[in-house]
């Protein structure tokens, strides 16, 4: 594989993340309420997750009387999807100064307040502690097929990227607001997610340098090397209905990777060639980097990790700093977030984030 130049590589991202969308609009803050009823995607809509409550939390009796919330909108563009809401989650503080933060992202037909436990953890060991609603999820939804249909409209428009880009978009947005803060410290900024969120947060670091310890959760994957190795089943199953039409106006009597490939280069202009992870991981060095997956996961199939993994390694040596990049692959665990990678992320971004 070709070296990669890391600033060149960013502007082409950005490039295309422009492209798609209207003239930049100031990034302004609005005050939002809290939302009573957080919006699910899915049915039966989730209670509890064992792996988030296990999250190492400060022994603090009174945590819920101590945690300040704020609720607000950002807007990153013009548009119904411009509108970003966020959740932050912070100890009130006598003697305020600056301190570190970590964004956290949701999976598919989840939202931000899904995060809250992992919040609270956060905030309790004095971090500020962000979420967001990613695209077409959360506040952003208006059905339950809100995600699903705004791929479909990506497939046959070609005008939006609500896979990973336009979140990615997004969180860029974040950063210029969370390094205005004076409560930050804004070389101190985590960014973590699981699944849908571990892309988003791939995404993020690559194409945003002020993300300085970086977790992706059952995120990073070969998009090109599924399509070559014949294991893209799994990613496609994830958003079906987008790969279904594009079969239908294909013409073709089932989903092959002709029609991934088509997909991807649609929705996501990049993702299964220059963005892939052998090209984007490897240029998150120096910065610290865990990448947690399930070994036995059909949605990020170890074995197309290889290249981005020995990329990224010989990235890290190279900066002088092999122990800043590590991969723990769980065994015999699917796609799932266990209560095994909560902690691994914790002590991870304490270890770089914490002074």
């Amino acid at each position: 594989m070709e070296a990669v130049d890391a600033a060149d590589l960013r502007s082409q991202f950005l490039q295309v993340l422009r492209s798609r969308r209207s003239s930049d609009v100031p990034l302004s803050v609005k005050p939002a309420k809290p939302v009573a009823e957080p919006f699910y995607q899915e049915i039966p809509r989730p209670s509890f997750s064992k792996a988030m409550e296990s999250c190492p939390r400060a022994n603090i009796t009174n945590l819920k009387d101590l945690l300040h919330e704020e609720n607000l909108y950002l807007t990153t563009e013009a548009g119904e999807q411009g509108r970003l809401p966020v959740l932050i989650l912070s100890l009130k503080e006598n003697n305020p100064g600056k301190r570190p933060a970590v964004v956290f992202l949701h999976s598919t037909n989840k939202c931000k307040e899904w995060l809250r436990p992992l919040l609270e953890a956060y905030a309790s060991r004095g971090y500020i502690a962000i979420a967001i609603d990613s695209r077409y999820h959360g506040e952003r939804a208006s059905n339950l097929t809100t995600y699903r249909d705004a791929l479909i409209s990506s497939w046959k428009k070609g005008d939006t990227m609500p896979f990973i880009f336009d979140t990615a978009w997004d969180l860029i947005k974040l950063a210029d607001y969370l390094t205005q803060r004076e409560d930050i410290d804004s070389d101190r900024i985590g960014i973590t997610g699981e699944s849908l969120g571990g892309m988003h947060a791939w995404f993020a670091a690559f194409a945003d340098t002020r993300y300085s310890v970086v977790v992706p959760i059952i995120g990073v994957q070969g998009f090109r090397w599924a399509i070559d190795n014949d294991k893209w089943q799994g990613r496609v199953d994830s958003i079906k209905a987008v790969f279904e039409e594009a079969q239908i106006e294909l013409g073709k009597r089932a989903i092959d990777k002709e029609v991934v490939e088509k997909v991807w280069d649609r929705i996501a202009p990049g993702l299964a060639s220059s963005f892939d992870s052998p090209y984007t991981v490897p240029i998150i060095s120096p910065r610290p980097l865990l990448i947690l997956n399930g070994a036995e996961d059909p949605r990020c199939p170890l074995a197309g990790l290889d290249a981005p993994v020995s990329r990224a390694s010989k990235a890290y040596e190279e900066a002088n700093c092999p122990d800043n990049f590590k991969l723990i692959a769980e065994p015999g665990i699917g796609h799932q977030m266990t209560s095994s990678m909560v902690k691994e992320a914790s002590h991870w971004i304490d270890r770089f984030l914490k002074k």
